[in-house]
């Protein structure tokens, strides 16, 4: 892995007074942009030229400048690497970029400094090491089983990394597991690889509640800047009764609504919030750095439980670009988790500390 030493090299040959912004064209990169120019900061957008149309769109969150490729994956190229230290990026990572990209491939081959602790990568993206970060943190969390029997009732099936939902699906057995694996490898939905690397969960009831943290270790302090529910197309399902198609049965990311939640929970989302952090700072020193997500589920009489953390920006916070219902409560001005990522580099700059947050 790219050590921390290394990026410093890199970092330390910056004219911090000239730095950008940059992240690949997908995602929440237009909140990024935004934020970013509302905090001063000029922007560099890695675009295929299909998309470049997209954000051209949108005159006040496009970026100033566009690195052109013809894949994502061409940021890993020596090249672009070098262009975009020319240029005193940081990047910002997302879902996307991760997931475009390769989580390995940022780990041991892309020396671009990026906001937040690389390490994460490696938490978020491995399920076995996610969970123990997350029972580190005291969460409650769903059931796992080796296999779909030992359940003994429906269970919620899950592919590895940042896939948005996509080829995630519900089974009651071995022989439906199978099949259903079988028959997504087929349609090109999933890969060989992915239907060998599942992980078989409790099938949890309740109602869906997506929290948008960001720690701030510059001002050491957990923030809960908003919230979300995501639409996938099996919220649809009912317009199918009786018989539901299966197109229907998808748990495809397809959007987000805004959602606030009871005032009365709110202490123990904050502790949540908090017991992931201190739990990072445990397990993967300097710990978990700026945005994350808990993805959550809540019933009444078994409270809230931890299904998933996203450790980075999700396309969930594109909802509040001015700012959410809670943000409002911890700063005087507009503040989306995209700006508040641009806040955190600029006090990081103007305190000569910018290297507690980038790696």
């Amino acid at each position: 892995m790219i050590s921390k030493s290394q990026i410093d090299e890199v970092l330390s040959g910056f004219d911090k007074n000239k730095i950008k912004i940059a992240t690949i064209c997908s995602h929440s990169a237009l909140q990024i942009f935004h934020g970013a120019k509302k905090e001063g900061f000029k922007t560099i957008g890695i675009c295929t030229e299909s998309r470049k149309e997209t954000y051209d769109s949108f005159p006040l969150a496009k970026p100033d400048e566009y690195f052109i490729v013809k894949n994502f994956k061409d940021v890993l190229e020596k090249k672009l690497q070098d262009r975009l230290i020319e240029n005193n990026v940081i990047i910002i990572p997302h879902g996307s970029f991760v997931e475009y990209v390769g989580p390995e491939n940022l780990e041991e081959r892309f020396l671009v400094p990026m906001f937040g602790n690389r390490k994460t990568l490696k938490w978020e993206g491995e399920r076995k090491m996610q969970r123990e970060w997350l029972e580190k943190a005291d969460l409650r969390l769903p059931k796992q089983y080796k296999t779909v029997s030992e359940a003994g009732g429906k269970v919620f099936v899950k592919l590895s990394g940042a896939k948005g939902g996509r080829g995630f699906f519900t089974t009651d057995s071995e022989e439906d597991l199978k099949k259903k694996l079988k028959e997504k490898v087929k349609k090109g939905i999933i890969s060989e690889a992915d239907s060998s690397n599942i992980t078989i969960q409790e099938f949890v009831l309740g109602v869906r509640y997506y929290v948008h943290y960001f720690y701030s270790p510059l001002e050491n302090r957990t923030e809960m800047l908003s919230m979300d529910k995501r639409i996938e197309p099996i919220d649809e399902s009912y317009r199918g009764l009786p018989n539901i198609p299966d197109e229907f049965l998808d748990y495809t990311v397809t959007g987000n609504q805004p959602i606030i939640i009871r005032e009365s929970l709110l202490p123990e989302v904050i502790k949540m919030g908090i017991n992931t952090v201190n739990a990072s700072l445990k397990l993967f020193y300097p710990g978990m750095i700026g945005p994350f997500c808990l993805e959550t589920i809540y019933h009444p009489e078994n409270g809230f439980t931890v299904f998933e953390v996203s450790a980075r920006i999700v396309a969930g916070t594109n909802l509040y670009p001015d700012g959410s219902p809670y943000s409002t409560y911890l700063f005087e001005e507009p503040m989306s988790t995209g700006r508040r990522i641009a806040r955190e580099i600029k006090i990081g700059i103007k305190r000569n500390e910018i290297e507690k947050i980038i790696f």
